[in-house]
């Protein structure tokens, strides 16, 4: 095949194998169907050639349905609707137990603490791994670690009491020094559950999206993360859903008992552990030759993550820039969206609201938030669908090959058209993976801007409402681009193997270049007028040939989007007292009423995504995007040769 030419961006680094990465003469990765190579939009589809031996499809070549791509990424659902436990109940929870809002604070610190350790580590852990169980392994260990935090979490002052009175602390339940050491064994059971809770998301996440690398070919990466992203919206709305329902009412789960927290832990690890089953049973991965030495030692994990980090790919190392910035726009957003909806609240009002009340109405803003983020993540990825006439086919074994079928396949489109009196038209470039990022972070600093505007309930609702357009993209572009990248990466180019089959020739700087080939006398177009040595690396940029493991980049992906918690955590610190006097919930008398200090941490955040814009232009076009726009090139070269 003719794979993708860095023309914005020469880095050779793009072109990184990882350890599966493995070059076969005459196969095609790019098109894993293997069976039929379309040629018109109505026409009848034309047989591949056919091969001498008919291997089994490997995993990350087989072409998956739109079920396998559900059941791929339902179980990100599942996840999804065990971190609203978190979310939405977690403090709460934690005040009701007795805790301190301080001491809650510290909680929370397991966040960003299990994103900086469970990711990568799980990612090179199981990159590590040759085995066809290497990812499924961690989302299942992830998942028995969340259905045992989570269960603990619900019935953590009965096991509390059990535990307790086991070891003889006091006389019975009127005893005040018993129920005082229920409560604070309690309170230990909780924090430790909820740190448990953390890292085992971030390792079943992480896991999740790994197992997305390794099955899905690289032209429906997009695709999957698409689904990822829809997913992930759909758990929030089914975890913000539950705190509507009466759940204390319906028939079964009234049976369990306790509070509506314990009932609603209940469903989420009922449905954690559907969603998780569904996906490892559905799915596997390809079993690996051992190409590198395996890590067992923690310290060659760390070493092996500061490698990659050392050695991450340049569009690679872009996204994660980008990230930086963007997620220090998301978090204040995240963090104090329902604060703010109860601020604008108590402005309306011109008094302090019911705190209840603020807080539904809050919630009910992320529900909208979160179904408007499901119909984005539905519909927005079409703009970016991959047309199956501008990518790669199996008989593209090089470049003459390729410019032989476009020349082939316009010419039965130019005669279709003229039985139909039909002008030829040509497929549509799809908008670049970068461009819609850029609109999303540009529409969240707009939408962050416009709270200087905001003065009613409705128009907080509609703020937080819209900016779910903004969160769909963020849970799929950026994703998609990497692991684009990855798989195109672990792919060997066309022009390496060319030049792997001929003699080497060493060119100086006093050496002419060749002239450009001419094929029978015809006008070449001009992209392909440009020779093969082009497009080979120079001597002093040969490719790396360390391999990157799709697991520990991911991991490393997320490194850029945590990190920036620690920041907002003490810039928002800084604004808070600078305009409020004191962080949001600070005794002070009122919660919302004479507060503005969180518009002023939202239009902070606004900022930043207008820097990540700016910086997303420097991301290239990942290799799919720019092997489609080359080939959308030449048949439109290849049309004006046809026309008098």
């Amino acid at each position: 095949m003719l794979h993708p030419i860095t023309d914005g961006d020469p880095d050779p680094t793009t072109q990184i194998p990882w350890p599966s990465g493995r070059l076969r003469h005459g196969r095609e990765p790019d098109d894993p169907s293997g069976t039929v190579t379309p040629s018109t939009d109505g026409g009848n589809p034309r047989p591949a050639p056919e091969s001498t031996t008919k291997p089994k499809a490997e995993p990350s070549k087989r072409r998956l349905s739109t079920w396998d791509l559900i059941t791929l990424s339902i179980s990100m659902a599942g996840a999804q609707i065990a971190w609203t436990v978190e979310l939405g109940y977690g403090t709460p929870f934690l005040l009701g137990l007795g805790l301190s809002e301080h001491v809650t604070s510290l909680v929370w610190l397991a966040g960003p603490i299990s994103g900086l350790i469970a990711q990568p580590v799980i990612g090179a852990l199981s990159d590590s791994s040759t085995s066809k169980y290497r990812r499924r392994y961690w989302i299942i260990l992830s998942t028995i670690a969340l259905v045992i935090s989570t269960f603990t979490l619900a019935y953590c002052q009965e096991i509390a009491a059990i535990i307790v009175d086991l070891l003889g602390g006091g006389a019975g339940d009127w005893d005040e020094r018993r129920n005082g050491q229920v409560q604070s064994t309690a309170i230990g059971f909780a924090v430790v559950s909820f740190y448990i809770l953390d890292f085992a998301l971030n390792g079943l996440q992480a896991s999740l999206r790994n197992l997305l690398l390794d099955i899905a070919p690289a032209d429906q990466l997009n695709a999957g993360n698409a689904w990822h992203g829809r997913m992930t919206n759909a758990g929030n709305i089914i975890g913000f859903g539950f705190g509507f329902l009466p759940l204390a009412k319906l028939p079964i789960i009234r049976l369990l008992g306790g509070d509506q927290f314990r009932k609603f832990c209940v469903i989420c690890i009922f449905i954690l552990v559907i969603t998780v089953w569904v996906t490892c049973y559905c799915h596997e991965e390809q079993e690996r030759k051992e190409t590198y030495k395996k890590t067992n030692k923690f310290r060659d994990v760390v070493l092996g993550i500061h490698t990659a980090i050392v050695t991450l790919p340049k569009p690679i190392r872009r996204v994660c820039y980008v990230q930086l910035f963007a997620f220090m726009g998301w978090f204040p957003f995240l963090f104090y969206s329902t604060t703010y909806m109860g601020q604008v609240m108590a402005y309306e009002l011109g008094k302090e609201p019911d705190p209840e009340y603020a807080t539904r109405t809050g919630e009910f803003a992320m529900l909208l938030y979160s179904i408007i983020g499901v119909a984005t993540g539905t519909l927005l990825p079409h703009l970016a669908s991959r047309d199956r006439r501008l990518m790669a086919h199996k008989e593209d074994v090089d470049e003459d090959a390729e410019v032989t079928r476009l020349r082939h396949t316009v010419r039965e489109w130019r005669a279709e058209a003229a039985r139909q009196g039909k002008p030829l038209r040509l497929p549509i470039m799809p908008f670049l993976l970068r461009n819609i990022w850029t609109g999303a972070l540009i529409l969240f600093s707009v939408l962050t801007f416009s709270t200087f505007f905001i003065t009613t309930v409705v128009q907080a609702t509609i703020f937080i409402s819209l900016v779910g357009i903004c969160w769909a993209v963020a849970m799929w572009v950026p994703f998609a681009i990497i692991m684009e990248i990855l798989k195109e990466g672990s792919q060997p180019t066309a022009a390496a193997a060319l030049a792997a089959r001929r003699p080497s020739h060493t060119r100086v700087l006093s050496t002419p270049p060749p002239p450009p080939r001419r094929l029978n006398g015809e006008r070449q177009p001009l992209l392909r007028r440009r020779s093969f040595d082009a497009y080979e690396p120079a001597q002093e940029e040969e490719i790396p040939v360390a391999p990157m493991a799709g697991g520990t980049v991911l991991g490393i992906h997320n490194l850029a989007i945590v990190m920036p918690q620690f920041i907002v955590a003490l810039v928002t610190s800084a604004i808070f007292r600078i305009i409020d006097g004191a962080p949001p919930g600070a005794d002070d008398g009122n919660t919302y009423y004479g507060k503005t200090g969180v518009g002023w941490v939202l239009r902070f955040g606004g900022c930043c995504t207008l820097i990540a814009a700016l910086i997303v232009r420097r991301v290239p076009p990942t290799p799919t995007e720019k092997a489609m726009r080359r080939r959308l090139g030449e048949m439109q070269l290849l049309r004006e040769e046809g026309n008098p």
